[in-house]
This record gives structure tokens, C-alpha cells and sequence, in this order.
């Protein structure tokens, strides 16, 4: 010890009692993960975190991105800021003086640097001694010492999200539901909450303002009617408990592992399933909000609403649009109405021969809001609403029982599988017609059974014939093969592809490890990509085609063969590809800083793409755009221009990427139509998705809502969530007209000095977004407004779909299949 009070080489003596203090502060930063517990005398410090027993939360605390506030949150103690729980939520401290710790009467408190309460427990009781622990449930229990009792925990009041072991109830004696954050910015309470409506059968809601905005359908027992495959992709089990004191709650337990699975409610009003890929990032395995049919009541009174169709509105069998201009403009709300009365509201005197009313049968229905639960068996469960004649349908689920509806019919969704079969009363007029068109099925499928065994038939004798040729000219009618080299040979195709190496499966296989699921890089509607290493150490991603993709052996080979003859900077680089065993895979180079929307939307992690780093990628994007419509020897239109399909290098350059949707055009061709129109939600130029018509035009305007997207940090798809406007083009066109576009700078990105330059941006991606095609710059003058400083930019006309900005939050999705996900769509008959 006298070591350490001699003074060596011009340093000050250290005493004794300092020195005890180092060593202690040592002990405490060696050992600190071992701490889970709060009191007087061990505070947490601004600086510090206690960790669970475990190892599976942490509690300390942080600034969520583009604040410098301090919140007391916590965690997951895994790499990245994953949020589950805020205390002083409403109130932060505003500098890093903060400290919790337990008060002198017991509670658990926040206090700032002037040693001001921020935040309490607020515990009715007071005691001499108190402790607050951090559970590997995440619950953060405050306990009295003197006789072991929970005096308050952190699960009592949820915040945004819910963990396993977590409950939420709402009964008279307890409402516990999530609240979202104000913003990711901000996450004082918001306008979105969600939990259970304890009327039998319960059902889950998310509110907005107290207004409903998503329904979960009843509860059977063991999952929500109302969401498809839930019984199978769910990666949890619900239970509804009823305790001893008479409360009625909702809990949760993880299948797998529950310290890797959570739900959250997001700034934007959706609910959604979360699990942990590694490394701090999360995989979304569900969303609440995965299309437009997902809204509470898109579709109006009486109306359905179907993902897969468009329009995804109509209206019930029996039904017609309340107001026809109205619903064929893409304005649902107002529903429908009968086409005929039911007999028993007919006057009676004018009914004593009317035939006696049914119902119709729709299968596979998410079932309507407002169900009242009769009890009687299910044979009786339709006659008993037959007699009654305010009820409108009824359904018999089990584990549920009879449902009898009465009024109006809200908030219907029409499913591909799951869900209940549906009986909406009609009079019997529609239940004729409906005997008609059965009668007319049947024949059509006796004809068309016939002519398909006789063509087979003639297909076998043709089979049979050749059966002594050589193997490779043989195709099996049943069991067709994708491989490329089969496919180029029969197809001429082989000098397209030029030097393209073709791989095998075996390799690709070995590359990616079988496909291990830790090394998915993303995936989407197409299926998954792979990282993967070749034997000579090139680092690869390997885009897998899924068999149920919209993306088909058409969408493949025109990938193929497009990407293959161009070389740009600014385009992905297509290494190869392979087509064995029914596969379809093509092998790009790997991209370590993922795609563009990844940096842009993801909340829950700071941006690293600065307002410079911005401005390079708008950059590039538009050379490469530039490269495909006008420098290369062919022109194509890529047609799905979106911030998922931009990729970005290890220096954050853009890559464009995805062509399986592009199109070739002749050197004197300008424009094109077709009857399949294919895209994604939210960057469909208006003439492609109302008529089919796409052009170099059609990539400008997908350009300009990316441009946009890019300013702002917000998705164009699902904006309206955020605000009243349709659209982000809606909100832009707003702001740029009362003089206050500075206000879509995203704060990520905002220092004193960019303002003039990101009002150019905004105002070139005004242009490139207006609602006719000959209104838009192509994309060289798009480039040269940005690029120079001195020009004076034409006046944007009105954006694209808003001219009815204070209609259905939908509008601009009449004519499109959509999705919130951000997957590419292909809609079925552009008229």
C-alpha cells in the first residue's frame, strides 16, 4: 500500500482513501453485468446500467434517435438501443445529470441535476427501506424490504411494448394496454393504443384516439379468427386467465425463446411481431397493418374488402353501393345498401306470396364487429336468426359458438384461407340467382373435365410416339424443368446471356451454407436473399425465387438476360444464376450495407446516411436511371423503382437492382401498354396503374417519391398514418404551398445551412411525381436542377393522386392491389 502513496515521476501523491475509491470503482466496472438491483445507496447513474441475472435486459439510460433527451428505459441487452419500457416518458431530463434512485420514503424515483424529481412510482405507502430489481422477465419490481411485498413493478403500467410473462387486461378492477410513442423521436404517449375489449368473445383492437383502426376479429380459445394462419406462424401462445380476485387479463409465452420475441406498438398505429436475427437487428415476422384491408371498416357498411382483388371493395351479394359515382371513384366509406328488402320488411299486405328470405354462404370471412354470442347449438344457430328479422348474418365457430348479427355489417374482410364461414340474409330473389350460377358452373366444369381428358389424351399418343428420342428433347407433362441451360438451348436465348456463368444448386447450396437462415440478408415477395462465400472467397448474395412468387420463370429469365448486357456503377452487377431442381436463383455481388429503405425507415436505429451521404445516393440513383433510359445501348424502363431495390456498397454508394419487372424498348419507342400491371404501392406512376400506359416518364415519377422519401425519412406508403394527407406527395404538396417545405427535412438529417439546397430537392421531386406524364422533366433535367444551383425551376402542378385529399385515407389505392410491406404487386387488368 505505501507503493501507492509514494509519488513517481512528477505525479501527485495518492492517498490511501483514493486509492480504495479506484479500486472500488474498478471492482464495480469489472463486475457491474452482475448487478440487477436498485438502492439508496447503489443509484443508477446516467453513465451506468443494471443488467438481469440472466443476462437478458438491461435498464439504463438513453436518447432515442435525433434527441439529445434522457429517458430511463429498458432493454434488451443485446447490441442497438431496443426499447420495451420508458419511465419518465412525458418528461426527460435534458441533460445527462440524471440519476434513479430510491427516495428516502421508499419510492422509486428520477431526479435531475438540480435534484429535482422528473419522474416517481408514486407508491401510496411509505417504508424504511425499499429495493427495486431488474427481473430477466424485464419487469422491474420495486420491493419492501421489511416484508418481501411487491409495492409497484414496471409491467403494471405497459408502455409500447409487451414482452412474455407480460399482461394486458381490461377490466373494471385493471386496464393495462400499450401506448405508442409520440414519434421515434418521442416517446411520451401518443395517439395510438391497443388491448383487449373484454365483451364475449374478446377481441384485440389498436385505437387511434380512441377510435378503432385495426381489429384482431374474436378470440376461439386459442387464436384471433380474424388472422390468417395464426394457429401456424404465430411464434407465441395467447391465453385469456381469469384469477382468483376476478380479473381478466391476456398473456403471453414465447414458443422458442422468449427473450428473442416481443410485439410493439409503432408511432404509426401498427402492431407487430418482432424476433431477433443477431447482432441487434429485428426480423418483423407480422404486422397488424399488411395491407389496405387491414383498416378498420375500409370498405364501408355491407361492404368486403379483399387484398387480392381490384378494387379491393365490394360490396356483400344482395348489396350495391350506397352512392355508385362515389364507391367507382374509390371512395368506400360510405358502404352499401340492399338492392331489395327482405320479405319481413316488406309491407304485408303486398308480401303474403313472397318467398321466404335465405342466406349466402361466404367462406373464409373475417366476421364482422358488434357479434352478440347466442347459446344454442349450431343447427339452430341459422334458424334462430331466420326468425328474427333484424339479424343480418350469422356464423358458427368452434370454440365460439353461435354469432348472430344485427344492423350493420363493418368491417369485412374477405380472406385466402382461415377465417369463418359467413351467412349474410338476402331476400330470395339473390339465393335464385345464386341456384342459377351453380347450375352454370356445373355445366362448364363437366365441359371443360371433358376437353381436358381428351387433350391429354392426344398429349400422351404424342408422348408415346417420341419416347425413343433422346432424353433431352422429352418434356414431361408433369414434371417441367427449369433448367437454364434447357431453357436457353429450346429458346434461343443462349447469345443473350453471353459469358454469364450458369451455377448448380450443389454450389450455391455449399456457398450459403444449405441456405442457413442466419445468413438471410432479407426477403420479400419474391422469397429470400442469401449472403453466401464461393470457394475463391468472393463474398455473394443469392436471391432465391420463392415457388409461390408472383415472380415466375418469365420475371427470371428477363432478369437474366436484361442485367446481364449492362455494366454500370450505379446498377447492381448480376454474377450468374441457376435453375435446378424446380429452383430459380440469380447470384449478385454482395452489398454489406443492405438497401436503401433499411437506413431511411428503420427507427429503431440511428441513420448513418447524413444529408451529404443523401445527396451522393440521389445522385447516383438518377445516373443509373439516366444510364438505363438514355446512355446504354438499351433503352428499358425499370418499373420498380423503390428504396428497397436500392442497394448500397460498403461506401454507401447506390446500386439499382431487381430488373425481373423491367422492359426493353426499340430505339423508336417512347412508350408502351399493358393489360399487366405490375409495381408497388406507393411509386405506380397514375397512367401505368389506371391505364397501363409506362414510359421513361413512368421511372421519373417512381424517382420523384423516392427523392421525396429521401428528404423526409418517411415511407410514401403508409404516411397516413402519420397525418391527415393522403400521401407524403400530399403533405409535400401542402407544405410547399403555404411556404413551409422546410418542415419535411427529416430531423436526422437537419444542420443550420442545408435549407436551400433540400427545397431544390423537394421542388425537383414535385416535378417528377405531377399527375400527367408530359408534365415531367426526363430524368437529365431532373439531374440538372439538382445539380445546379442558379436555375430557376418551373411551378409543379398538383401531385399525383390527391386531387381528393380529404376523402378515404385509400384513395390512391382504388385501382392496385397494395402492400404495406413494400413487397412488388402485379395487378390484374390495368383498364
Amino acid at each position: 500500500m505505501a507503493a501507492l502513496t509514494r509519488k513517481r515521476n512528477n505525479e501527485s501523491p495518492v492517498s490511501m482513501r483514493e486509492s480504495f475509491v479506484l479500486v472500488l470503482a474498478s471492482c464495480l466496472t469489472v463486475c457491474g453485468t452482475a448487478i440487477d438491483t436498485i438502492t439508496i445507496g447503489r443509484p443508477v447513474q446516467d453513465n451506468e446500467t443494471i443488467v438481469s441475472s440472466g443476462q437478458t435486459f438491461k435498464l439504463g439510460f438513453f436518447s432515442p434517435a435525433n434527441t439529445s433527451n434522457r429517458y430511463v428505459g429498458i432493454m434488451y441487452n443485446i447490441p442497438g438501443t431496443t426499447v420495451i419500457w420508458v419511465a419518465n416518458r412525458d418528461k426527460p431530463v435534458k441533460d445527462s445529470t440524471g440519476i434513479l434512485t430510491i427516495a428516502e420514503d421508499g419510492d422509486l424515483v428520477i431526479l435531475n441535476g438540480e435534484r429535482e424529481t422528473i419522474w416517481s412510482s408514486n407508491v401510496s405507502k411509505s417504508v424504511a427501506s425499499s429495493s427495486a430489481k431488474l427481473l430477466d422477465t424485464g419487469n422491474l419490481v420495486l420491493t419492501d424490504n421489511s416484508d418481501g411485498s411487491t409495492m409497484w413493478e414496471s409491467f403494471q403500467i405497459p408502455t409500447d411494448s409487451l414482452v412474455p410473462k407480460m399482461r394486458l387486461s381490461a377490466g373494471a378492477k385493471e386496464k393495462l394496454q400499450l401506448t405508442s410513442w409520440r414519434s421515434p423521436s418521442d416517446p411520451s404517449i401518443g395517439d395510438f393504443s391497443a388491448g383487449f375489449h373484454l365483451f364475449r368473445p374478446p377481441q384485440f383492437f389498436v385505437w387511434e384516439n380512441n377510435v378503432p383502426c385495426w381489429r384482431s376479429g374474436p378470440w376461439s380459445g386459442n387464436t384471433f379468427i380474424g388472422i390468417p394462419g395464426m394457429s401456424s406462424a404465430y411464434q407465441s401462445r395467447l391465453d385469456l386467465v381469469e384469477d382468483n380476485s376476478g380479473s381478466t387479463y391476456f398473456t403471453y409465452n414465447s414458443v422458442n425463446n422468449p427473450a428473442l420475441f416481443y410485439y410493439s406498438l409503432n408511432s404509426s398505429g401498427c402492431l407487430q411481431a418482432k424476433v431477433s436475427i443477431g447482432k441487434g437487428d429485428w426480423s418483423v415476422t407480422w404486422s397488424s397493418l399488411e395491407s389496405q384491408c387491414d383498416i378498420y371498416g375500409k370498405c364501408g357498411p355491407f361492404g368486403s374488402c379483399n387484398r387480392l382483388q381490384s378494387p379491393i371493395c365490394t360490396c356483400l351479394q344482395g348489396f350495391k353501393p350506397r352512392d355508385e359515382e362515389e364507391w367507382n371513384r374509390g371512395h368506400w366509406s360510405g358502404g352499401c345498401i340492399r338492392k331489395e328488402l327482405l320479405k319481413c320488411e316488406r309491407n304485408q299486405s303486398s308480401s303474403t306470396d313472397a318467398k321466404e328470405d335465405g342466406f349466402v354462404r361466404l367462406p373464409n370471412m373475417k366476421v364482422p364487429d358488434f357479434l352478440v354470442l347466442v347459446v344454442i347449438s349450431e343447427e339452430a344457430c341459422g334458424s334462430s336468426c331466420l326468425k328474427n328479422c333484424s339479424c343480418t348474418a350469422y356464423a358458427y365457430y368452434k370454440g365460439i359458438g353461435c354469432m348472430h348479427w344485427s344492423g350493420n355489417l363493418i368491417d369485412v374482410q374477405h380472406f385466402s384461407y382461415d377465417g369463418a364461414d359467413l351467412y349474410v340474409r338476402v331476400p330470395y330473389s339473390e339465393l335464385d340467382k345464386k341456384k342459377d350460377t351453380k347450375a352454370v358452373t356445373a355445366v362448364i366444369v363437366v365441359a371443360a373435365s371433358l376437353f381436358i381428358a381428351v387433350s391429354l389424351y392426344f398429349c400422351w399418343k404424342r408422348w408415346a410416339k417420341h419416347k425413343g428420342k433422346d432424353q433431352d428433347d422429352q418434356v414431361s407433362l408433369f414434371e417441367p424443368t427449369y433448367n437454364v441451360e434447357n431453357m436457353v438451348n429450346k429458346t434461343g436465348d443462349r447469345a443473350k446471356l453471353g459469358e454469364l456463368p450458369l451455377y448448380t444448386y450443389e454450389t450455391l447450396a455449399k456457398a450459403t451454407d444449405n441456405f442457413e437462415p442466419c445468413n438471410e440478408l432479407g426477403k420479400g415477395g419474391f422469397g429470400q436473399v442469401y449472403k453466401g462465400k464461393l470457394l475463391d472467397g468472393q463474398e455473394i448474395a443469392v436471391k432465391r425465387l420463392s415457388n409461390t412468387s408472383g415472380q415466375g420463370i418469365e420475371e427470371f429469365m428477363n432478369e437474366v438476360v436484361v442485367i446481364s448486357k449492362l455494366q454500370h456503377r450505379n446498377l447492381v452487377r448480376l454474377i450468374g444464376c441457376c435453375a435446378e431442381r424446380e429452383e430459380k436463383m440469380l447470384v449478385y455481388e454482395y452489398m454489406p450495407n443492405k438497401s436503401l429503405d433499411f437506413h431511411l425507415f428503420d427507427s429503431d436505429k440511428p441513420s448513418v446516411l447524413d444529408w451529404k451521404k443523401r445527396v451522393t445516393i440521389v445522385d447516383g440513383i438518377g445516373r443509373g436511371l439516366l444510364y438505363l433510359h438514355r446512355d446504354s445501348r438499351l433503352k428499358i424502363i425499370h418499373r420498380d423503382l423503390k428504396a428497397s431495390n436500392i442497394l448500397l456498397d460498403k461506401e454507401l454508394r447506390p446500386k439499382i437492382s431487381d430488373f425481373g419487372l423491367a422492359r426493353i424498348f426499340g430505339g423508336n419507342e417512347d412508350q408502351a401498354n399493358t393489360r399487366r400491371v405490375v409495381g408497388t404501392y406507393g411509386y405506380i406512376a397514375p397512367e401505368y396503374a389506371m391505364e397501363g400506359m409506362f414510359s421513361e416518364k413512368s421511372d421519373v415519377y417512381s424517382f420523384g417519391v423516392l427523392l421525396l422519401e429521401i428528404v423526409t425519412g418517411r415511407r410514401n406508403s403508409n404516411f397516413y398514418y402519420h397525418e391527415n394527407e393522403l400521401s407524403l406527395l400530399g403533405y409535400a404538396w401542402k407544405l410547399w404551398n403555404e411556404k413551409e417545405a422546410v418542415k419535411l427535412i427529416d430531423a436526422a438529417i437537419f444542420v443550420p445551412g442545408i435549407e436551400k439546397e433540400v427545397l431544390r430537392y423537394v421542388h425537383a421531386g414535385l416535378l417528377c411525381v405531377q399527375e400527367f406524364a408530359k408534365d415531367r422533366p426526363d430524368i437529365s433535367a431532373v439531374l440538372s436542377m439538382l445539380n445546379s444551383e442558379t436555375s430557376n425551376l418551373p411551378l409543379p402542378k398538383l401531385p399525383a393522386y390527391t386531387r381528393r385529399l380529404g376523402s378515404s385515407v385509400s384513395d390512391s389505392s382504388s385501382q392496385r392491389v397494395d402492400s404495406i410491406n413494400n413487397v412488388t404487386v402485379t395487378i390484374v387488368e390495368g383498364r
